[in-house]
């Protein structure tokens, strides 16, 4: 969630969201001769003021080029059938290029081959697809190295008391979407975290490491108490008094937008 990033991220992203546009305007020219087209964005819900940003970058550089511009979201953060629906809403009107957050970087690369193999450009935005070729281009944060910084300076930050923290990853979805995997990755490389598996989060062999849970990208469901868990069985010790992960990204200087950062104890 957007709450405490602050007001130069909303405007870095409602900047690449018209960068984007721009893009697709350019490889798009001749089709302005054959009249007014359409352009889509695909958000991953409305209730998030980071989306909110972008669609009104989007928006606002859709204006300028004189573009005839329609923008979607999910029900929720994870809702692919929404966004499903979105691109085939795109396809039907002959939208000419579309801008997506996609929630389920999986699940919707086959729409998305569908929709490219129809004529229309894709431009994912903030999540990579995966794989990311699946789409034309991508405009997104580097969220692995994002997650290693803040790994780094949350260890910096704990000095000694790092030997013996406790660490609790709230992730954004159990299918492990792109964006949530590398800011994962990113963190336990940083703060130095062991990990069996570097292709799938929840392998964590480190001790420290109390569990995985997924607020779904609402900070509410990040908040409530659950038991831990992880991919692999075997038994994890209780998350117990745990801080929530804003609390910890408040305080960083290179914190992220929204879920799938660990909070430490």
């Amino acid at each position: 969630m957007m709450r405490n990033v602050g007001a130069r991220h909303g405007a870095r992203w409602r900047t690449m969201a018209a960068c984007a546009v721009a893009a697709w305007a350019l490889a798009a020219a001749p089709a302005f001769a054959e009249g007014k087209i359409i352009v889509g964005l695909i958000t991953k819900t409305n209730a998030n003021p980071f989306f909110a940003k972008m669609k009104e970058g989007a928006a606002a550089k859709a204006n300028e080029l004189g573009v005839d511009f329609r923008s979607f979201a999910g029900k929720y953060d994870g809702d692919n059938t929404g966004q499903v629906d979105a691109i085939e809403q795109l396809m039907n009107a002959g939208a000419k290029a579309i801008l997506i957050t996609p929630s389920d970087t999986k699940a919707i690369v086959p729409t998305i081959e569908r929709a490219r193999k129809a004529g229309i450009l894709v431009i994912a935005l903030d999540t990579p697809l995966d794989p990311p070729s699946a789409a034309d281009a991508t405009f997104a944060t580097d969220n692995e190295k994002a997650g290693e910084l803040i790994g780094e300076w949350a260890k910096k930050a704990l000095g000694d008391k790092a030997t013996d923290a406790r660490i609790a990853y709230i992730d954004a979805l159990s299918d492990q979407p792109s964006v949530d995997r590398m800011r994962d990755f990113g963190f336990s490389k940083g703060f130095g975290v062991e990990n069996s598996d570097w292709k799938q989060y929840g392998h964590e062999t480190d001790k420290r490491v109390v569990g995985h849970q997924w607020g779904r990208g609402e900070e509410a469901k990040g908040r409530v108490p659950r038991p831990p868990k992880r991919v692999e069985d075997g038994a994890r010790p209780p998350i117990g008094r745990r801080r929530h992960h804003k609390s910890a990204m408040r305080r960083s200087p290179h914190r992220t937008a929204r879920d799938s950062s660990p909070a430490t104890t």
